[in-house]
């Protein structure tokens, strides 16, 4: 268990070369699931937990941790299995998503493993347990499946997707019809946030799944003579993708001199000053952390603005 606690604390050196490590971790009995190293802060055996009344019944209790107090949810509730048993054997793992801090409970912690994007894949369409899942992969000839924990938070806590009255002026929305906004993410629940959002602009969206899909739409857009900046206003894509990240997706786009002026804003609950670094690294135009409907407004506003300059 230390060697896995030290490897988390040093996190990844491999964001931006289309790899990630994954935690691999055990709910109910063989099976693994895997979740992203840089979204991992600590692992924890299971303190003692406090329930609060009224609490979504996903939360098991809180947590008091490094002086804080923590929202411990069971994984298994939260994706609609039975509860854990054995809490005070289980671990914690503690995340941040979007700059919140919570627990996830876990039946048992493996180890870390070093991956490429492109061997991780969108999950199955029609199984009755992908309502809950972002992506699959294999390790050792096992597979592993990656939870869609924004859908989780979603639901646990939910957030309010309503732009503010007043973010959007009448004739921002007048000149939106006419224009369409790239949509690229690998969750459910966020492609909807971030559509909903840009509709309430008066924008037209389409959306695509994961990185590789949207690179191979541009370039087919491309190659039947079409400029891409004609046929999108701008394009706001997940970091964290299945097949080919967000960072890949926007070094491949700026690598063609025809999309080098082509907006991009990477979207992602991944959070902090790395991530401005990156997007500069890379080329993208902004960054935005998940979900404020009203920043996120905003800039499609403001790229509607110039293009009424």
């Amino acid at each position: 268990m230390q060697n896995v606690l030290d490897s988390v604390n040093q996190r990844t050196t491999l964001v931006g070369e289309n790899r990630l490590e994954l935690l691999l971790f055990r709910v109910h009995g063989s099976q693994l699931y895997g979740i992203n190293v840089f979204k991992v802060r600590e692992i924890l055996q299971c303190p003692n937990l406090t329930h609060l009344p009224g609490s979504h019944p996903v939360v098991r209790g809180v947590a008091h941790i490094r002086s804080g107090t923590l929202p411990i949810m069971d994984i298994s509730l939260a994706t609609g299995n039975p509860p854990l048993e054995n809490v005070k054997r289980a671990f914690v793992i503690i995340t941040e998503y979007s700059g919140k801090t919570q627990g996830f409970l876990v039946s048992g912690v493996e180890r870390i493993v070093n991956m490429n994007w492109k061997d991780i894949h969108s999950s199955p369409k029609g199984t009755g347990r992908d309502h809950y899942l972002t992506a699959v992969t294999e390790v050792d000839g096992k597979l592993v499946e990656i939870i869609d924990v924004e859908k989780i938070l979603a639901e646990v806590a939910p957030i309010n997707e309503e732009i503010s009255e007043g973010v959007i002026k009448d004739e921002v929305k007048a000149q939106a019809a006419s224009k369409r906004v790239l949509i690229v993410d690998d969750s459910k629940i966020a492609r909807k946030q971030i559509s909903r959002c840009v509709e309430a602009v008066g924008v037209e969206t389409v959306l695509m799944e994961d990185g590789l899909q949207a690179w191979e739409h541009l370039q087919e857009l491309e190659a039947s003579g079409k400029r891409v900046q004609d046929e999108y206003m701008m394009m706001i894509s997940d970091i964290e993708m299945p097949e080919m990240d967000g960072y890949t997706l926007v070094t491949s786009v700026r690598s063609q001199p025809t999309m080098r002026d082509f907006f991009i804003v990477l979207h992602s609950s991944l959070s902090g000053v790395f991530n401005k670094a990156m997007v500069e690294k890379v080329g993208a135009n902004d960054f935005i952390a998940k979900f404020d409907p009203d920043i996120l407004a905003q800039q499609v506003a403001d790229q509607i603005e110039k293009r009424m300059q």
